[in-house]
């Protein structure tokens, strides 16, 4: 009889755990030990409307169905119980680890799923898509960009710098002459270096061979015009207006010129390409009985 009885709390555990946990949302059935102790009492109780024996085998019975078959709901549905698995809500048919998380073959942060670049390189920055970051969005991203800020629309190569069609270091978005023959000197235009090309902006402090402070910036672009032309030979000019002795103003002129070439050649510019030369008043270009002839007749020029 005893027996029977014991079959019956069996089957009656059975029951209860297979009814709570279809019904999903929550019941005890989903922490083992919690159902293990709830269906201990339980068995405990069956059993103890026969004696006491049958309360202890009840109780122990009922308890090792709980901790047989308890804590076993998956609510994703990924294969992994709710009890182990560490990334709930997986989206349906998403392979998994064992932890219930989704693979990131690629290891960038971004889940298979919802990865639409598979396969970026190790390090690289992407966004919310798996993509490698573009930050200029000229389509090259930024691990293979060797021309990062390139201007909006314009068309790059492979490395992600600008198009120079005509070959002349002056890039398509910024040549203003192009079809410039092969090996032609060019301006920051792209266009045909004049032969005597006047730094237009460099200035010195008065009756002084000191550059002064806005006069770096003009240097600097006529800079790149030399390291586009490393060996391109060119004389930095200097000249003066009539003010003064004209002994005078040719040691002033000269001492400008040289401080152009120091600044030139301190920034980067090939020294065995340059040389210096002062002229001093002997070359006007305005009329030097005018305030405005006078500023012009100031000058500093590339020679070539």
């Amino acid at each position: 009889m005893k027996n029977v009885r014991n079959i019956l709390v069996l089957v009656s555990m059975l029951v209860v755990v297979a009814g709570c946990s279809s019904t999903g949302g929550g019941s005890f059935t989903d922490s083992r030990w919690k159902c293990a102790a709830v269906l201990g009492a339980a068995g405990g109780g069956f059993g103890a409307i026969d004696d006491s024996d049958a309360a202890v085998t009840g109780a122990l019975i009922g308890a090792g169905i709980g901790a047989l078959f308890c804590g076993g709901k998956d609510t994703d549905g990924d294969g992994v119980k709710d009890s182990k698995d560490e990334c709930p809500g997986t989206p349906p048919g998403s392979p998994v680890d064992e932890r219930g998380c989704e693979f990131d073959d690629d290891g960038d942060g971004v889940v298979n799923s919802e990865d639409r670049c598979p396969d970026t390189p190790a390090g690289v920055e992407v966004d919310s898509r798996g993509c490698e970051l573009d930050s200029d969005g000229d389509g090259v991203g930024n691990s293979k960009d060797q021309c990062p800020g390139t201007p909006a629309g314009a068309k790059v190569d492979a490395k992600g710098c600008e198009l120079d069609s005509d070959g002349d270091g002056v890039v398509d978005s910024r040549d203003r002459c192009p079809g410039t023959a092969k090996g032609t000197p060019v301006d920051n235009s792209g266009c045909d270096l004049e032969k005597e090309y006047t730094l237009h902006g460099v200035n010195f402090e008065f009756d002084s061979a000191k550059l002064t402070s806005n006069s770096t910036h003009v240097l600097d672009e006529a800079l790149k015009i030399l390291k586009r032309h490393p060996d391109l030979k060119v004389e930095i000019a200097g000249h003066t207006d009539s003010v003064g002795s004209a002994e005078y103003n040719q040691g002033l002129s000269e001492r400008r010129a040289k401080s152009v070439y120091d600044y030139l050649t301190a920034n980067g510019a090939k020294a065995a390409s340059l040389s210096y030369k002062g002229y001093g008043e002997s070359a006007p270009k305005a009329d030097n009985g005018t305030k405005e002839g006078r500023a012009e007749n100031r000058r500093v020029e590339f020679r070539h």
